[in-house]
C-alpha cells in the first residue's frame, strides 16, 4: 500500500472536529492534512461533505506526489498528467483535442503504461459520451481495446478496472459495469467517480 489516510473525530456538545492526514506509507511523509470542524445537526450530510472534500484533496495530491516520484519513463508520466489537467476543465472538444494526443504520446513513449491506456480509454469514452467524438465506433473499439490490455496487463489496478466499467457503459452493458466499479472502490474507497457511476 503506497499512501495511508489516517484520521480521528472528536465530539463536544453538537460540534464535531475530523482531522484527517495523508501519509505516504514507504517514506512516512505527510502529503496532505486537513481539519474539518461542523455541527452534528445533520450528520448524514457531514459525511458526504467531508468524503467528498478528501476525496477531491486525494485526487489532486496524490497526483502531485506521484508526479514528483522518479519514474523509468518520466516524459511519459507528464504527457499524462498534462492530459489529466486539460480534462480537468470543463468537457468540449477542445479539450478532448488536446488531451487524447497527449495520452497517446504517453503510450508512445511507454508502450506498456497501464496508467496511459487506462487514462486514455477512459478520455475517448468519455469523449463518446459527451457526444463530441467525430468517430465515436472507432473511439470505442480503441477504448475497448485499451481497457483489456490495461486489465491483462495488472489486474488489481484500480484505474484499469475503472476504464473497462467505462467501456462496457459506453456499450449499454450497465450491469457487467457493476462488478468494475466496485471493484475500483474495493482497491480506493474514495474514487468519486467510480461511486457515482453506481448511483
Amino acid at each position: 500500500m503506497r499512501y495511508v489516510l489516517e484520521g480521528s473525530v472528536q465530539r463536544w456538545g453538537k460540534q464535531v472536529r475530523v482531522n484527517v492526514q495523508l501519509v505516504d506509507a514507504e517514506t512516512d511523509a505527510h502529503i496532505w492534512a486537513e481539519r474539518f470542524d461542523h455541527d452534528t445537526s445533520d450528520l448524514g450530510a457531514l459525511q458526504s461533505e467531508i468524503t467528498d472534500r478528501i476525496a477531491v484533496a486525494l485526487d489532486a495530491e496524490v497526483t502531485s506526489a506521484e508526479a514528483a516520484r522518479p519514474s523509468e519513463h518520466p516524459d511519459a508520466l507528464e504527457y499524462i498528467l498534462r492530459a489529466r489537467a486539460a480534462l480537468s476543465k470543463p468537457s468540449s472538444p477542445e479539450n478532448y483535442a488536446q488531451a487524447i494526443p497527449l495520452y497517446e504520446r504517453a503510450l508512445e513513449l511507454d508502450p506498456g503504461s497501464v496508467a496511459a491506456k487506462s487514462w486514455l480509454a477512459t478520455a475517448l469514452v468519455s469523449r463518446m459520451f459527451d457526444a463530441m467524438a467525430d468517430a465515436p465506433e472507432a473511439d470505442g473499439a480503441r477504448a475497448e481495446e485499451l481497457a483489456e490490455q490495461a486489465l491483462a496487463a495488472a489486474p488489481r489496478n484500480p484505474l484499469a478496472h475503472f476504464a473497462k466499467g467505462m467501456v462496457l457503459r459506453a456499450q449499454g452493458r450497465d450491469a457487467e459495469a457493476i462488478p468494475e466499479y466496485e471493484a475500483v472502490i474495493t482497491f480506493n474507497p474514495n474514487w468519486v467517480y467510480a461511486i457515482t457511476s453506481l448511483s
